[in-house]
């Protein structure tokens, strides 16, 4: 059984030594599923990764661009059909489990790792009523939680499509008419996540963050190798950028939790909802009907500029004229200089312009956005130190992780002396931190037993 599930993961493009430990987390999986009783026909297995936002602060719910990438660390998933309307969901490694009938009526626990699973359930049933077949799931995921790297999301996406694959509905008509490619996928499930429609099929509460669907993108569009290129409302890929084998990333969660539906959505929620006040203040101001800032700020070439001379006209008893602007002018450095002077680098190999364009990215997050903390700050910092070429945080902030791109050659040394440093300056967060390499990973995958994938 091993070997089967190595064998189909080479098939994706993993390393063999990813292969043969993914491997072990399916059998480890499939043996939970026989431990319950678990149907043996029509099982599937599914791979779910983290994943790493180079560049694109903020951007993807205000219309922008992001640089983007999966990690070698996720969630592996085997799934068996059940004969009645439940979905049973378990984790044998962290002896958690959580259950609900396919019913839109379920309520999701606020702030519990179930929120997730519920809010895919619920919506699945709403949007495609074709679902009636429950479904047995064990999960075991090696990602670093509430870090940055998307372990929410990947965990509602491992969900979503093992229920979608068992009840077949990528063969329906509402599939295939309002989901007909991976980007379509994507911009669903961000909205499902958010709790907004998307298309034709209707919205329902999400887990209570204002986000867009950058981290489904990366998730199930990533490729292998490389740095993906998207823009933002609609998703729309702009390119992709091979990455030598000289060079790796290196992820550090600063043990500080940044859960977005916890302690730090209302943070979160801060900085998208100046973005739809901008954007509505300049819809009012204009006239215009523009669906995003980034079409706004595009409309015209002083639209910036028009924009900002108007910013104490916009001013509310929770956002002032310098919140608004700080806000405005990180989105439009980030998406209109940074963004493209970063993929520029990446395709041409220029790391000394790399190393400047992350420092500006990071610089502005830090002090417009005001997302970071001592311990991101403090990582990055330390990252340079010992040599990493770039590095700069991620995520929503507030906690989370930071990414290094270093030479692979010293790449354990570098590890070693990255995480010390880091205990040096926080011996607490420390203990609960997680350091990892990673190459640029495939994207989420899942296929059935006998060997077709979907």
């Amino acid at each position: 059984m091993q070997q089967r599930f190595t064998d189909e993961l080479l098939a994706l493009a993993f390393t063999s030594g990813n292969a043969e430990l993914k491997a072990a987390s399916l059998v480890r999986c499939d043996a939970a599923l026989d431990a319950v009783g678990a149907a043996v026909h029509g099982r599937m297995s599914a791979w779910t990764p983290g994943r790493i936002e180079v560049f694109g602060k903020h951007t993807d719910y205000a219309g922008g661009r992001s640089l983007l990438t999966a990690v070698e660390r996720g969630f592996c998933l085997r799934a068996a059909p059940r004969a009645d309307g439940m979905v049973r969901v378990a984790d044998p490694s962290a002896h958690i489990q959580y259950e609900a009938p396919l019913d839109p009526g379920i309520v999701p626990i606020a702030g519990h790792w179930s929120n997730y699973v519920a809010t895919a359930i619920r919506r699945i049933v709403l949007n495609f009523p074709e679902a009636r077949t429950g479904v047995d799931i064990q999960f075991i995921s090696d990602l670093p939680l509430a870090a940055g790297v998307s372990s929410s999301t990947a965990l509602m996406i491992s969900i979503f499509r093992a229920v979608a694959a068992i009840n077949q509905l990528p063969e329906t008509e509402t599939w295939h008419r309002s989901l007909p490619t991976l980007p379509d996928l994507a911009g669903y499930l961000g909205a499902m996540e958010m709790g907004g429609a998307f298309g034709a099929l209707a919205g329902l509460a999400g887990v209570g963050t204002l986000g867009g669907s950058q981290d489904q993108t990366a998730i199930l569009c990533a490729e292998p190798h490389k740095v993906v290129d998207f823009s933002w409302m609609p998703v729309v890929k702009r390119g992709a950028y091979e990455l030598p084998p000289t060079h790796c990333f290196v992820v550090a969660s600063s043990g500080v939790v940044a859960e977005k539906s916890g302690a730090a959505k209302e943070k979160y929620n801060r900085a998208s909802l100046m973005v739809r006040h901008l954007l509505s203040s300049w819809n009012g101001v204009t006239g215009r009907d523009d669906h995003s800032l980034a079409a706004a700020m595009e409309s015209d070439v002083d639209a910036p500029s028009a924009l900002r001379a108007r910013l104490p006209e916009c001013i509310t008893a929770a956002f002032s004229a310098t919140d608004l602007r700080h806000r405005l002018d990180q989105f439009l450095l980030e998406t209109c200089t940074l963004i493209p002077a970063a993929a520029q680098a990446f395709e041409t190999r220029d790391w000394r312009e790399l190393r400047d364009v992350t420092a500006r990215s990071f610089r502005a997050a830090d002090e417009w956005l005001g997302n970071q903390i001592d311990e991101t700050r403090a990582l990055v910092r330390l990252a340079e130190v010992h040599g990493a070429v770039a590095a700069s945080a991620f995520g929503a902030g507030f906690g989370g992780s930071v990414w290094a791109f270093v030479d692979t050659a010293g790449v354990d040394a570098f590890v070693r002396a990255w995480s010390d440093a880091y205990a040096g300056e926080f011996p607490r967060a420390a203990q609960q931190a997680m350091f990892f390499a990673t190459a640029a990973a495939p994207p989420a995958a899942h296929w059935f037993d006998q060997g077709s994938t979907a």
